[in-house]
């Protein structure tokens, strides 16, 4: 293996080593997020896009020379001089197998460093939806608890009206028998009022007549102390 594909084979082992580490279910996400924000990762981000496209390039490069290779060997010709030649039998099969062993190399390696790319970004995204969830979830119970809190108020309010409905209720009943009592003894008092303004009609009338009764025998006496006053004076 000469030392272009035992890079590329070495790379493989890394993808397939981080990939499953990157699979690990009890690391979660926001630990791997965490991870992908240290200070190292931020320094390397500028040069992280030119790197993973210059690898895609070298890999492609490398997956269509290995494609060359495999139909180098697999065609006719080569096939045709091995069965002539039974020396170059060995020759051609040995070339095709590494170039088919460089092919499968060199495919999933591409393979691997794409999908590596998506699972970070997933990782990332999975960690920002964790984190948001979160924010509404705690949002969420924020408003039940409010929510309840209002319920809980307008119930309380609700309470203290139905309170406030029966104690005026009691007391508009009260008032109304009091009222009423009021009535029947303005009523009564009417009653009265009218009954003495009668009787001192009445009253008046009588002390009427008995002041004309009292002036008729005044003057009754008057009339009788008279004559015998007159009669005195003709003896004298």
């Amino acid at each position: 293996m000469t030392l272009q594909w035992t890079a590329v084979a070495f790379f493989l082992y890394a993808e397939i080593a981080v990939n499953l580490i990157f699979c690990i279910p009890f690391i979660s996400a926001q630990r791997w997020r965490s991870v992908f924000s240290w200070r190292v990762w931020n320094w390397l981000s500028p040069y992280w896009n030119k790197c993973f496209f210059t690898m895609i390039m070298v890999l492609i490069v490398l997956f269509l020379d290995a494609v060359r290779e495999v139909q180098k060997y697999s065609g006719p010709e080569p096939m045709h001089d091995a069965s002539v030649n039974p020396n170059l039998y060995d020759h051609v099969h040995m070339k095709l197998f590494r170039s088919q062993r460089n092919l499968y190399i060199s495919g999933f390696s591409l393979f691997l460093w794409l999908i590596m790319r998506r699972i970070v970004t997933l990782l990332n995204q999975v960690a920002v939806t964790l984190e948001n969830s979160a924010g509404l979830q705690a949002q969420m119970d924020g408003a039940a608890k409010a929510a309840k809190q209002h319920q809980d108020d307008n119930k309380m309010l609700k309470q203290a009206l139905l309170d406030d409905e029966k104690s005026m209720s009691t007391k508009n009943k009260q008032l109304k028998l009091e009222v009423e009592k009021l009535s029947d003894q303005v009523k009564a008092a009417e009653e009265a009022l009218r009954k003495s303004h009668t009787e001192v009609e009445a009253m008046r009338r009588q002390a009427k007549g008995l002041a004309q009764e009292y002036d008729r025998l005044l003057r009754e006496h008057h009339q009788l102390q008279n004559p015998q006053s007159a009669a005195d004076k003709k003896d004298q």
